[in-house]
């Protein structure tokens, strides 16, 4: 899959010790997607 192939160079581009700035990113965007679903399925209910 081409998704795979760009996981693994925007790993590899982060090269510290630990996962470092793009597990952080990662985190931040599925924590922020999940709080945008949580209010559109929230203001959909309340009509």
């Amino acid at each position: 899959m081409h998704t795979i192939g760009t996981l693994n160079q925007l790993a590899a581009i982060s090269n510290g010790s630990g996962p470092g700035m793009f597990l952080r990113v990662i985190v931040i965007a599925a924590i922020a997607g999940v709080v945008l679903m949580a209010w559109l399925l929230l203001r959909g209910y309340r009509d």
